[in-house]
């Protein structure tokens, strides 16, 4: 398993979905982990850093030499399976050196996150043309989603349909749970009597967080808004939040913004306590942070984009909020005052109605109890690696 992000480097859904899985797989097949980033103590894991020789180089190139890195101690294994275009050449080259099959999961696709450039200027065309050599000579490619799995073969017409599979994230409703904690939300001013509205995620073009702001003006005065944001991708757009929040902050009281990574348990507390959480990407191939807010009890509402309505079942656990999208690769809505019109409506719609939200949420965590548990999800990944075996 070759990986960017592995515990305790872990800053987006990408992570989060390699540890659960490796965790799972691990009760019956031998994986070991090949991981960007710091020493780790865990047993079967190892970690590369990019060579001190590329210390000044574009980032992408960085990853590059750090795959080349990797590559060498893959002689062994039966399967190599990479996640995101940053461990994708590792794999793309290990199987070619060593004879075995590749498998990636698809987690977002460069194609449809144009703005990158902002963040690894020509770095970006690199990491384009490094994913779309990967899809197209990988013996599997497992999408997260049916909506991403739609996205692959639009952006990449040269892979083979049959050879792209739909396994959806998944979620351990055991340690994602409901969490009660007063002095907690006490201390961070959040109070449990107000309805509220909760954003979790890193502050990038494609999670929306700008339109949210612009909707919460539009909210009633009584709502509160929690933001658990951080990890932005450019100062650009971090400059861009700061001005937000602090315009929304001149206009309204209740305006919670924390940047830090939050623990577990600390989080798993704002979502429990949440009225409602929202998901305004405008970018999601599925949504790990949807599946975690319904595990806590929370009520969804997601943009009706991507993955996103695999998830919230619209009506039941939560709302999807409609959206008519440029078809440039950015996600932008075509109208974004009325997106940001809408959005704002179904909030107020969720916020205000606690009986309704309270419903939403409980129906939201039977679903993700029946419907997205990692034991099933690496049955089915270790099922497709003896069909490559064979």
């Amino acid at each position: 398993m070759i990986t960017k992000e592995y515990p305790p480097e872990i800053y987006g859904g990408a992570g989060v979905h390699v540890a659960e899985l490796v965790t799972a797989l691990r009760k019956s097949i031998e994986v070991r982990v090949r991981a960007f980033g710091a020493a780790r103590d865990e047993e079967g894991t190892f970690s590369y850093r990019a060579p001190v020789e590329l210390a000044d180089a574009n980032g992408a190139l960085q990853t590059l030499g750090t795959d080349l890195e990797i590559v060498a101690a893959i002689a062994d294994a039966d399967i190599v399976h990479s996640h995101t275009w940053y461990a994708n050449f590792a794999g793309h080259l290990a199987s070619q050196l060593h004879g075995i099959p590749h498998v990636l999961t698809a987690h977002s696709l460069e194609p449809l996150r144009p703005w990158k450039a902002e963040q690894l200027g020509g770095g970006y065309a690199v990491s384009s043309g490094i994913e779309k050599l990967a899809y197209e000579n990988a013996a599997a490619v497992i999408a997260v989603s049916a909506g991403m799995r739609a996205d692959i073969l639009r952006s990449y017409p040269q892979v083979d349909p049959a050879k792209v599979r739909v396994i959806h994230n998944g979620i351990d409703v055991e340690r994602w749970r409901p969490v009660q904690d007063a002095a907690f939300l006490e201390s961070i001013g959040m109070d449990p009597a107000r309805p509220s509205v909760v954003f979790v995620g890193r502050i990038t073009r494609q999670k929306g967080l700008p339109y949210l702001l612009q909707a919460a003006r539009l909210l009633p005065p009584e709502v509160q808004l929690v933001l658990c944001a951080g990890a932005p991708d450019t100062p650009e757009i971090m400059a861009e939040v700061q001005e937000g929040v602090r315009l929304l902050q001149q206009s309204r009281d209740g305006v919670i913004w924390i940047e830090r990574m939050l623990p577990r348990d600390e989080l798993s507390a704002i979502l429990t306590a949440a009225t409602t959480f929202v998901c305004p990407s405008v970018y999601e191939p599925l949504g790990i942070v949807n599946l975690e807010a319904m595990a806590c009890g929370a009520a969804v509402v997601g943009t009706a984009t991507g993955g996103i309505p695999e998830v919230v079942a619209d009506g039941v656990t939560g709302r999807l909020v409609p959206i008519e999208q440029l078809q440039d690769g950015t996600g932008t809505p075509v109208d974004p005052d009325r997106y940001v019109a809408d959005l704002a409506a179904v909030l107020t719609e969720v916020a205000m109605d606690p009986e309704r939200a309270r419903a939403y949420g409980e129906a939201g965590r039977e679903r993700a109890k029946a419907d997205f548990s990692w034991g099933a999800i690496a049955d089915t990944t270790r099922a497709l690696y003896a069909e490559l075996l064979t």
